[in-house]
Parts: C-alpha cells; sequence; structure tokens
C-alpha cells in the first residue's frame, strides 16, 4: 500500500464515530471476529467458571448450566486456539485434562463478571419490557 492510500484509510477510519474510529480499517473484520468469540455467551460463561482457578471438562459441564457436550468442547477449542484458556492433558487412564484461564483469558476476569452482574442485576427489568413490548405489538397486530 502507497503512502497515499495508507494515509486515506487513516482518514476514513478517523471519521467513524466513537470506539469504531480507533480500529484501523484494515484490521476491521478480524477485530469483529474477536468481539464474536469474547461476546458469545459461552465463552463469557466459561471464562467465568475458569476465574477461580484449574477445572476439568465435567467440573465445566457440571458448572455451567444448559451448555451441551459438543458446545462446551467447541468453546473449549476455541478459546485454546485463540489463547485465552490453556489445556493440560496427562498421559493417564482414563485421559485427565484440566483447563484454566490464560493470562489474556484472565484479563478479561473482570469485565466479564461485570457484563455477568449486569444481566442478573436487570434480568427482571429487561423480562418486563419485554413482555410489554410483547404485549403493544400484539395489540397493533390485531
Amino acid at each position: 500500500m502507497s503512502a497515499m492510500e495508507a494515509a486515506a484509510v487513516q482518514r476514513e477510519a478517523a471519521a467513524l464515530p466513537g470506539p469504531c474510529s480507533r480500529i484501523p480499517v484494515e484490521d476491521a473484520d478480524f477485530v469483529r471476529q474477536i468481539m464474536d468469540r469474547v461476546g458469545d455467551k459461552w465463552t463469557l460463561m466459561v471464562i467465568a467458571t475458569l476465574q477461580d482457578g484449574v477445572m476439568r471438562y465435567t467440573e465445566l459441564l457440571n458448572a455451567i448450566p444448559g451448555i451441551s457436550q459438543r458446545m462446551l468442547s467447541r468453546t473449549l477449542a476455541q478459546l485454546h486456539h485463540d489463547g485465552l484458556i490453556t489445556r493440560t492433558a496427562y498421559a493417564e487412564v482414563p485421559p485427565q485434562v484440566e483447563y484454566a484461564l490464560a493470562p489474556l483469558g484472565a484479563s478479561l476476569k473482570d469485565i466479564v463478571a461485570s457484563l455477568i452482574n449486569w444481566a442478573i442485576t436487570h434480568h427482571d427489568e429487561i423480562r418486563r419490557h419485554r413482555a410489554l413490548v410483547g404485549t403493544a405489538d400484539t395489540g397493533r397486530a390485531g
């Protein structure tokens, strides 16, 4: 990319409002992928569950309500691939595998805890709003 093209890309990014202005245009797709990963409900639950230390697969499965074995396996693999968790396998029969937050994943602990606490605090209010909107939509349809 020439210097003129690079300057044009920077001007485009700077013209965006708010936090989007900080995302280099050439990295926008990857940044969105990261946001998808760390904003996923199962990712949030796994990170929150691992904040207290090392856990085995079955312990995680039992500690996260509603997650299927398939989804837990997939989420753990993705988080390991991205460097957010560590996976330690022991050569035993049966095989033992332990998961823990990597430093990168641990840097999300406070953010994840705040988001989960917000959801817990406001779930009743959101439920009421959904019920009101549902009632209003039903009234308009008839």
